[in-house]
């Protein structure tokens, strides 16, 4: 029997090979904290002794959450992180300076490549599998266990294979995909599992929707999502190396058998997707644009960003239905490019002029507004078409708002209309 990618990625960090359901100890490339997370990692290393990071060059600190800080707490939790990386020198950390959102950053910076083990105290590290990676969220104590030693214990998931066929139709994105594939397995149907994303559809498919595929891999359960590496990749990954001279590593690219063992099978006709709406109160929650609008329901505020979709193809989308329009009167519309140089290159495009002329705030990168930490919390009562990946109770404010996740392009179209509509209609 053959192997799946993740099952050969663990082997080639083994040594030998192995299956699902084996547990194995391996170094980790990629370990990434944020202003958040990483504090509590810093006191477990120290108080275990350690006076050293095992593998300083395989280790990342990405100030992301509560960046500028927002009170007197998020500045002193955001300053344990600052002190050590200053003491450890450390290669890879990324403050005001150099600022992004961890999962839109490290991607943008080179500093994940396929074939890597990645791990993060964040649960959304899962999205840097669209570049045929291993990457999977772990708590801040496994963090630290991976810092003082370089390593840490998996278990290798099984896999299951979603097979995507058709081209997307007219302002159909990985959003949607991913959604429709949530409304089919549920919040925990891939539990501990890795989702494969498969099929003709995946040649239609840029990064960003890759991103957007795997990111949100954790609202089905699975332990991680993961594409192949095909031309696309390979594109990304020159670009990535020429803006940064360089790749972090070289590339290992691995690809499943044709006869690999998977757990199970879904297959999604993606050329009969309509736009996807997660209705509150969770990402499973998925309807049709078609009743969405049929339910009419108007809306406060719209959020365009995250690490799920604050990319340049996001505001490029939001910007071309948003030219020359105005977001409705009584409803509010924040864009937050993931990273500066999305930023920047919105701004060079002449994004940010349609977008702020049409009435949107944007903000620096941040995950403020997606964790309901500030940059846009939901007041009582209120209702907010997100381009995020949670809409749990509470999720961005008070616990009685309401949360639709949503593409950007639904996302935009909907705040001019103040209520939610079918971008097709625009």
């Amino acid at each position: 029997m053959g192997q799946t990618i993740t099952e050969k990625i663990f082997s080639d960090h083994v040594g030998h090979e192995v299956k699902a359901g084996e547990i194995v100890r391996i170094d980790i490339d990629m370990i990434i904290g944020n202003d958040i997370t990483t504090p509590i990692s810093i006191r477990a290393f120290e108080e275990s002794g350690a006076e050293k990071l095992a593998r300083p060059d395989n280790f990342s600190i990405v100030m992301d959450h509560y960046i500028p800080a927002k009170d007197i707490a998020s500045a002193n939790q955001a300053k344990i992180s600052r002190e050590f990386a200053y003491k450890h020198d450390l290669k890879y950390f990324f403050d005001e300076k150099d600022m992004g959102i961890e999962h839109a950053l490290l991607p943008e910076k080179g500093l994940v490549v396929p074939g890597d083990v990645i791990i993060g105290a964040d649960s959304h590290t899962c999205t840097h599998g669209a570049l045929g990676a291993f990457s999977t969220g772990m708590g801040s104590t496994d963090l630290a266990f991976g810092m003082i030693t370089g390593g840490n214990w998996f278990k290798v998931p099984e896999t299951i294979k979603v097979v995507l066929s058709g081209e997307p139709g007219e302002h159909i994105y990985g959003k949607d995909i991913i959604l429709a594939l949530i409304r089919i397995l549920g919040v925990d149907g891939a539990l501990y599992k890795t989702l494969e994303f498969t099929g003709d559809t995946i040649s239609y498919l840029g990064m960003a929707d890759r991103f957007s595929m795997c990111n949100m891999a954790i609202e089905a359960g699975a332990k991680s999502g993961i594409i192949a590496v095909d031309e696309v990749t390979r594109v990304y990954l020159d670009e990535r190396a020429t803006i940064n001279d360089g790749l972090r590593a070289e590339p290992k690219i691995f690809t499943s058998d044709v006869d690999a063992e998977y757990c199970q099978v879904l297959e999604i006709d993606v050329a009969a997707l309509s736009p996807v709406i997660a209705y509150p109160f969770l990402p499973s929650n998925g309807k049709p644009i078609e009743q969405a609008v049929a339910d009419d329901i108007s809306i406060d505020q719209v959020m365009i960003g995250s690490c799920t979709n604050g990319r340049i193809e996001d505001l490029r989308i939001a910007a071309k239905i948003m030219k020359g329009k105005r977001v409705a009167k009584r409803t509010r519309m924040i864009v937050t490019p993931a990273t500066q140089k999305i930023f920047l290159q919105a701004q060079h495009e002449g994004l940010m002029d349609i977008l702020i002329e049409a009435g949107a705030v944007v903000s620096n990168p941040t995950c403020g507004a997606c964790l309901g930490g500030y940059m846009g919390i939901l007041g009582d009562g209120e209702r907010c078409v997100a381009t995020t990946n949670r809409n749990f109770v509470g999720r961005m404010g008070a616990r009685t708002s309401e949360i639709y996740l949503a593409n950007s392009a639904v996302a935009a179209a909907s705040a001019i209309a103040g209520k939610i509509v079918d971008p097709r209609d625009i």
